[in-house]
C-alpha cells in the first residue's frame, strides 16, 4: 500500500505544477484534462481545458493536483487536499472503501473507472477525503 496527497485549486493546478516541477525536477506522470473524460462534450471551453488530473514524481512518491470541477464550492486553501492510497487489490481496495464509508460520505462510488483503475473516494466523519485506488499492473 502506498499512500500520496493530491491538492486540489481553484483552477492554478496547471500553473502550480509547473512551479512544482521546477523546483524538484522530473517529468509530470500523467496530465488529464477535464475535456478527456467521459461526458465532457458538455463543458464549456475553459471547464474543459482544466485538470482533471496531474502527478509529478518526488523521489518514490507523487504529488498529485486537480482543478475543483464547475458546481463545486470553491476550494479552501489549507483544507484542500485529498489523501490518494494505492493498494494492491480489488478486495483491499473495497474492504478500506467500505471502512470509510460505514461512518463517512460517498463522493464516488467504488468502481472501475475510464483510467483503468477500480477506484472509489469518500470523506470520513473527520473531514478527510480518501481516493482509494487499485491499478491491476498485469493489465495496464
Amino acid at each position: 500500500m502506498k499512500a500520496n496527497i493530491t491538492i486540489v485549486y481553484n483552477g492554478q493546478t496547471e500553473e502550480a505544477f509547473n512551479f512544482y516541477r521546477s523546483i524538484f525536477g522530473g517529468d509530470f506522470e500523467r496530465l488529464t484534462r477535464m475535456k478527456d473524460m467521459p461526458g465532457a462534450e458538455n463543458l464549456t471551453e475553459e471547464q474543459s481545458n482544466k485538470i482533471l488530473f496531474m502527478a509529478l514524481p518526488i523521489g518514490d512518491d507523487l504529488i498529485m493536483g486537480m482543478d475543483c470541477p464547475a458546481g463545486r464550492p470553491p476550494v479552501i486553501v489549507g483544507s484542500n487536499f485529498m489523501v490518494n492510497i494505492d493498494t494492491a487489490s480489488e478486495e483491499e481496495n473495497t474492504r478500506l472503501y467500505n471502512k470509510f464509508a460505514e461512518s463517512g460520505e460517498v463522493r464516488i462510488p467504488l468502481g472501475h473507472q475510464f483510467w483503468g483503475a477500480f477506484f472509489g473516494m469518500v470523506t470520513d466523519q473527520f473531514g478527510v477525503t480518501w481516493m482509494l485506488n487499485y491499478v491491476n499492473q498485469e493489465q495496464s
